[in-house]
């Protein structure tokens, strides 16, 4: 391996998180096939914040033009699907089917690993949309947007790191387990990143935020080690919603 492979920081950890991350067909440094995608774990909350970004100028345009609150919250929410290709969202259908559509470890691992959606996935993601669109169209409403958006991409991408780490892979393949697992230093500085950036950003209203994130995200850790015996891709996606659907309707909250 290469010296600067044992680095906490190096300029190929962007292009990785770019790449698991989003749909993006960029690579802004050299991408560095012998360090562990894991790595850039500490670029997540980057990545998640410039995807909150780019959503809420694409929302804020449509309002300039004179759209309705609902339908720039509309916009706004699959825009960011789009530029994630729906993964974080695909992890929540596949995990909730799985979760609950199986009665042994085995077979709820099966059932995720399915293409399919069933109907506990349906459901997951219709109560996601509409819980987000609505969250995001109060805060359109209150002209309160690019600012919320940019700390929820960056906070909601904690727990993946989080969960990832503290949770032994559930299967002995897939992408979970070919991303390998952050080392505690990385969790730090991506912790330190999201939860600073936001302070700056939001204020004293990210206390609240990660407080609702933190909430959700133990019960889903819980939930997922006695289900099927730890983590899986699908499960750090949907861990992702459920901090985004916590984190907004905080902020909703506060916004009204």
């Amino acid at each position: 391996m290469r010296e600067n492979d044992k680095s906490l920081i190096i300029a190929a950890d962007l292009s990785h998180a770019i790449g698991l991350l989003t749909r993006l067909p960029l690579r802004p440094v050299p991408f560095d096939e012998t360090r562990p995608i894991a790595a850039s774990a500490w670029a997540w909350p980057l990545i998640g914040a410039g995807l909150g970004l780019i959503g809420g100028l694409i929302g804020l345009v449509l309002a300039s033009m004179g759209a309705g609150p609902g339908i720039c919250a509309g916009v706004t929410l699959a825009a960011m699907m789009m530029l994630t290709g729906a993964l974080h969202e695909d992890g929540l259908a596949d995990s909730v089917d799985g979760l609950w559509g199986g009665q042994e470890t085995s077979r709820r691992l099966e059932i995720m690993k399915d293409s399919r959606v069933g109907s506990y996935g349906v459901l997951a993601l219709t109560l996601s949309v509409l819980l987000r669109w609505s969250a995001l169209a109060t805060l359109f409403h209150a002209g309160w947007v690019l600012a919320p958006l940019i700390a929820v991409g960056a906070l909601s991408r904690l727990p993946m790191t989080i969960l990832m780490a503290s949770l032994p892979n559930a299967r002995t393949s897939g992408l979970a387990v070919s991303t390998g697992r952050p080392e505690s230093q990385t969790i730090v500085l991506g912790a330190a990143i999201a939860l600073i950036g936001s302070l700056f950003i939001i204020g004293s209203a990210v206390i609240p935020v990660a407080f609702w994130i933190a909430l959700i995200t133990i019960p889903m850790a819980v939930l997922a080690k006695a289900k099927i015996g730890g983590q899986t891709g699908d499960i750090l996606g949907a861990s992702q919603q459920l901090a985004e659907i916590a984190a907004l309707a905080s902020l909703a909250a506060m916004a009204t």
